[in-house]
């Protein structure tokens, strides 16, 4: 595996993580998606983009 993939797998993994502590914490993970807008993500799958004056 080159450098690259070995990040990717790591920001992967560690977005894997940051789920599963939200469900075990029933709280909620912020994440940039694919469009650049800043969202919330609920262990129920709500998902709230953030305007940024939360």
């Amino acid at each position: 595996m080159n450098r690259t993939q070995q990040l990717h797998k790591l920001i992967k993994l560690t977005g894997d993580r940051a789920k599963l502590d939200a469900k075990a914490n029933d709280t909620y993970i912020v994440y940039k998606n694919g469009n650049g807008q800043i969202v919330k993500e609920y262990v129920d799958g709500r998902i709230i983009p953030l305007n940024g004056r939360e």
